[in-house]
């Protein structure tokens, strides 16, 4: 890019807002990143309380070589997250120890 124009690279690299490692490193994902894609989207889908570490772990499970922060970044990609919990639900606690679901009106 910068030999094309006679111009620094950090000066490219300033006027196009990127930062200069992302110009000398190519990055590199797994070969059958999109496989593995499958699966956790696959996992997902299955267990769906679970977050990206829950899932990387039952990759790991399955043979797969990954880290927690490797799913983190494919996660954030494919637009996973993880639902809200749902609150539970209002009790009211009596003196005996039992408890009467609250009645709300």
């Amino acid at each position: 890019m910068s030999s094309q124009f006679k111009v620094s690279e950090r000066r490219a690299c300033r006027v196009l807002g990127q930062h200069r490692s992302t110009q000398r490193h190519v990055p590199k994902g797994h070969a059958d990143e999109d496989r593995l894609v499958a699966d956790m989207i696959e996992l997902a889908r299955q267990f769906g309380r679970y977050g990206y570490r829950r899932i990387a772990a039952l990759l790991r499970e399955a043979g797969w070589s990954v880290s927690d922060g490797g799913i983190e970044r494919l996660w954030r990609r494919e637009g996973l997250k993880v639902p809200q919990k749902q609150p539970k639900k209002g009790r009211l606690w009596l003196n005996d120890g039992s408890c009467v679901a609250a009645l709300t009106s």
